[in-house]
């Protein structure tokens, strides 16, 4: 017969009453949900591309996880001010933020105090802007050989205008400029909504730069000369690619979510599974088309991945561009 003193039963009876003590990897793994709203730091201008789809998303999410989703503006600095913003936040999920590919080729030419492989935890990718070369329905262009011939004609008289130094549509035309030796004035604005404006206004000439203009070429306002994509779109289909009109030149510019260094692994599963689930709404594929957009969705180890890989794949284009500092 076993023998149970005063001691030994309390311990026991401590035992039954007191929880588990879980592993560190089963405490991470705990359901997260916000207890406030949450806030997404947009790097480019209220009533662009970015602003519509980060608001659609972002009121499916709050209703999902129970709490608003806030989208506020930090437009500048070529479109990487977003992210930067989380150098001062917590890790807690209240607080996230829309990364441009801009982020990956800021540092190679600018002065920052975080590094977008080491201060940022990648949550998912959520589209890529498609660019294309528009001018006011009012100019003279019908092609982008007419366009080109002019800055060949007149060099640096012609103005164009993207959404800032070292983005994808300035670095896209350093490159058309280098094969047609034709020269124009870049006019850099904080994005679309920005230039979109001065284009109608008749202060700049034309727009190589994601599709805000889509709407405009679809009323008439804005005439689309080719598309610097990979192939044509349906919804503009007799729109060439420049490499079809002999021009090498594709821009690349996608974006997604991320959070600050640090953030728990629960808490980036509870808000990649929410953002993806919002990206599954019947209404999110037609907001995408307006702008001709397409879904870059990446889950969070294919989109670090796609990071590591491009931060230092884009330095030799920055270099022929003339933007890096030196080492």
């Amino acid at each position: 017969m076993t023998r149970i003193n005063r001691r030994t039963a309390t311990l026991g009876l401590a035992a039954l009453a007191a929880p588990a003590l879980l592993p560190r990897s089963a405490l991470t793994q705990a359901k997260w949900r916000p207890n406030r709203p949450i806030t997404v730091y947009n790097p480019l201008p209220a009533g662009g591309v970015a602003d519509a789809h980060l608001r659609f998303l972002g009121e499916r999410v709050g209703k999902m996880l129970g709490q608003q989703v806030i989208v506020d503006i930090k437009a500048g600095a070529a479109a990487t001010l977003a992210a930067a913003q989380l150098m001062s936040v917590r890790p807690d999920g209240h607080a996230i933020a829309c990364m441009t590919v801009n982020s990956l080729r800021y540092p190679h030419y600018q002065q920052t105090t975080w590094d977008p492989l080491k201060d940022f935890t990648y949550i998912m990718g959520l589209s890529s802007f498609t660019m294309g070369f528009v001018c006011n329905s009012a100019s003279p262009w019908k092609t982008i050989e007419d366009l080109v011939a002019a800055g060949r004609k007149d060099p640096e008289k012609l103005n164009y205008g993207t959404s800032g130094v070292g983005g994808t549509g300035h670095l896209m035309m350093i490159e058309l400029e280098a094969q047609t030796k034709a020269r124009f004035t870049h006019i850099p604005y904080k994005g679309g909504a920005d230039w979109m404006q001065a284009l109608l206004g008749k202060q700049i000439d034309f727009v190589p730069d994601g599709a805000f203009w889509a709407p405009f070429v679809e009323n008439g306002q804005a005439r689309l000369l080719a598309m610097a994509t990979e192939k044509r779109f349906a919804k503009f289909p007799d729109a060439p690619t420049l490499r079809e009109r002999g021009i090498d030149v594709v821009g690349w510019s996608p974006y997604g979510l991320v959070g600050p260094k640090g953030l728990p692994e629960n808490i980036v599963t509870t808000l990649h599974d929410a953002f993806k689930e919002a990206m599954a709404d019947p209404g999110h594929q037609p907001l995408l088309d307006r702008f001709i957009q397409e879904p870059w969705y990446k889950s969070p180890a294919e989109y670090r991945k796609w990071a590591e890989d491009y931060f230092p794949s884009v330095r030799p284009l920055l270099e022929r561009a003339g933007l890096t500092k030196p080492a």
